[in-house]
This record gives structure tokens, C-alpha cells and sequence, in this order.
């Protein structure tokens, strides 16, 4: 029986030659935005572990985008040239069939704070705090800094970063892009009520919240490559009473289908310290589930996904098109060719790694089993 999960398909012209998607993953060890040896260790690792598509983490359009001091960003052709470093190391030596993708992200009135290491609050000015950004001045949670209402001229400046970032994305070579509307971060808080207060033709009601991040998104659209995939990150509820709704989401990805959104990529939650996540094993598949069904948009769904039979039933059940694990891939960064072995299907190794395949065990062991088949025996049972 064929197995779902390892089914090829494709977004726009990029051919992926399965359902799993490393999800972006902030690793918090950047120099004023640029990768340092450690994506080079973590990224080339990942492109071993035989999903279909590895997007890198959240990478800040600009500086006061950071979410911290310590995050990727590809704003300068400092921080370009050192993704060009591990993502040629990527292509290289990755699976002979991935892809690679970049999320795009500014981080509004959540940027200028710690790591989450270092305790995830926000930057003191003796620390190199800056000036943060929102829809509205209102603050994150008590104790955060006012963020600045974005004016005229701020969102025009956000709306050209985003631009110069996915020319900078597309001429690295990325197949894919999705820019982040989740987790709180800039674009979100425009479109939930709980973050903007705005009275002008940004704020008010669903249409005009949505304005902005359409707007974003068709400048995006302008600039990348048409054979190429772009396409949203966004959290389908904010789990807060009066907050962004799964029928807002719906609404939402409606007009991004209408201006030639490849995919979304459904998560949840951020945008207010109140939210109350129901968490457990997979609980945030409901919602791609919603909006594949209302939209007819390829999906991807994220969260406690961590099992090859429980990611083989999302696909086959067509509650997603994708899967996307995180920290269950950096738990085990072989977690595909795992997935393949319990669901009798295939996966391309990297040629340098072929011989690790099981399947070729019982063959690389022949001349053993020859010399003594009494001591060797069944060459699988040494995993």
C-alpha cells in the first residue's frame, strides 16, 4: 500500500518528493544578523534528514525586526553572504531531493527582548534595547516597552524591507517563501483586534486590519520568481476571547488565494500573554483541516506531530497537504528515513549516507554471513 505521507506533489512549479516539511526553528545565535559556524552545523544536518522541504528559520527583514540581538536577518549583503554559505553546504551536501525555503519576518511590538534562554524579557536601554513597532502604541504585557504606531512612512519603509529581503531570498536561490503573519509577531498584530487599535484605514473592521499584510504580500508577490512558491505562515486563532478567529483566518486566506498565495502554513497563538492553548498531540491540525476545506489552498500543519503513523493519517485523511515538525526533527534529525522504514516506503539518502539505509544492510553484509552465518545472522536486528 502506498503510503501518503511519502506521496510527491508540488507547490507551484516546485517539485517536493514528499509531505514533510522541517518547520522554521529561531536558533537565537546570529551576529547583527548574520549566520554564524552554528547554521552551518544545524542547516546541514537538517538537509540530511529526507524531508521534502527545510525552511530556515525566521529571518528579520531589518534590524529593529529582530526578535532578539541574536537572530538571523537578511537585511545587509553581510547577513546574504553567510546564508549563501550554509545554504550552498545545504545543496550540496543535502538529500538529493530537498528543497529549501526562508520565512520572512518582522517581529513589531515582540521585538528588542532576550533570548528565550535568557529569560525571553525585554531589552533594558543600558542592553541595546530599540525603538519597537506596532499597528497601535499598545504594549505586548505589562512591562514591555510602547511600541511605535506605524505612520505613513514607517509602513511604507516595513512594506520595502519585506520586498528587499525576498530579492535578496531569490537571488540565494530559496525555492520557497512564506513570510510570518503568526505568533504575535508584526503582521499579526494587524490583523487581530486585541493588537490593533488602529482608526484609519488599517484598523476597524476585518477588511481593514487585513490591508496591510495583503498589501505586504502582493509587493512580496511582485518580486518573486513566478515558477517559485510563496506563500503564509499565520495563527488561526489567538485562543483569546474577542481575539483573530478561525473564521477570520478563513477570510483571511480567501484573498491571499486571490492574489496567487501558493500555500499556508497554519499555526496558532502569540499575540496576547492571556491565550489558552489546549496543547497536545496535534492540536493545531483542526485548523489547517478548516482552512483546506473552506479554501482549497495547499496546507501545511504544525504541532506535536511527532509520529510517522499519526503524520501518515493527517495526509491520508486530507486534513493536510503537509507535515511540519520541529522539535520532533531536532530530536531525531533522521526522523523521515525513520517514518519511511515504519510505513514501507522510500526515501532518498544522501549518496555519502546510502549504506545506512537498512534495506542495504543484508547485501553490504553478504560476504559475512558467508564466512560465518553462524555469528552474524540477521544483519537488521543491529540497529
Amino acid at each position: 500500500m502506498t503510503s501518503a505521507l511519502f506521496t510527491p506533489t508540488r507547490l507551484n512549479d516546485v517539485a517536493l518528493a514528499n509531505r514533510i516539511v522541517i518547520s522554521p526553528m529561531c536558533q537565537y545565535m546570529a551576529e547583527d544578523g548574520t549566520a554564524q559556524d552554528w547554521h552551518l552545523m544545524h542547516y546541514g544536518n537538517l538537509a540530511m534528514s529526507g524531508a521534502a522541504l527545510l525552511i530556515i528559520e525566521a529571518t528579520a527583514v531589518s534590524p529593529d525586526g529582530r526578535i532578539s540581538p541574536h537572530c538571523l536577518g537578511i537585511y545587509s549583503d553581510a547577513n546574504e553572504a553567510a546564508i549563501a554559505r550554509f545554504v550552498g553546504f545545504a545543496r550540496d551536501h543535502g538529500g538529493p531531493d530537498l528543497k529549501l525555503g526562508i520565512q520572512l519576518a518582522h517581529a513589531g511590538r515582540k521585538a528588542s527582548v532576550h533570548r528565550p534562554r535568557d529569560g525571553a524579557q525585554p531589552l533594558t536601554e543600558a542592553e541595546g534595547a530599540w525603538q519597537t513597532l506596532g499597528p497601535s502604541a499598545d504594549a505586548y504585557d505589562t512591562g514591555w516597552p510602547t511600541p511605535q504606531a506605524m505612520d505613513r512612512a514607517t509602513l511604507d519603509r516595513v512594506k520595502a524591507d519585506f520586498v528587499a529581503a525576498a530579492e535578496r531570498s531569490a537571488r540565494l536561490g530559496f525555492d520557497v517563501c512564506e513570510f510570518h503573519v503568526g505568533h504575535g509577531y508584526l503582521l499579526h498584530q494587524f490583523l487581530s483586534p486585541l493588537s490593533n487599535r488602529r482608526d484609519d484605514a488599517y484598523g476597524g473592521d476585518l477588511a481593514g486590519r487585513m490591508r496591510y499584510p495583503l498589501e505586504v504580500f502582493q509587493a512580496v508577490k511582485a518580486v518573486w520568481p513566478a515558477d517559485r512558491a510563496l506563500g503564509v505562515r499565520i495563527s488561526a486563532t489567538d485562543w483569546v476571547d474577542g481575539g483573530w478567529t478561525v473564521e477570520d483566518t478563513v477570510a483571511f486566506c480567501e484573498a491571499l488565494k486571490q492574489i496567487g498565495c501558493d500555500f499556508i502554513d497554519v499555526t496558532t497563538s502569540g499575540v496576547d500573554p492571556r491565550q489558552k492553548i489546549p496543547v497536545g498531540p496535534g492540536y493545531q491540525v483542526e485548523f489547517a483541516a478548516a482552512v483546506k476545506q473552506a479554501t482549497g489552498l495547499p496546507t501545511m500543519a504544525v504541532g506535536m506531530i511527532n509520529d510517522a503513523q499519526q503524520a501518515e493519517a493527517i495526509i491520508a485523511s486530507g486534513q493536510a497537504d503537509f507535515v511540519m515538525l520541529a522539535r520532533g526533527m531536532m530530536y531525531d534529525p533522521r526522523w523521515a528515513w525513520h517514518a519511511a522504514e515504519v510505513l514501507g516506503a522510500k526515501v532518498a539518502y544522501p549518496a555519502q549516507y546510502a549504506r545506512a539505509e537498512p534495506a542495504r544492510w543484508p547485501q553490504a553484509f553478504a560476504h559475512l554471513r558467508e564466512a560465518a552465518p553462524e555469528t552474524i545472522g540477521d544483519m537488521r536486528q543491529l540497529k
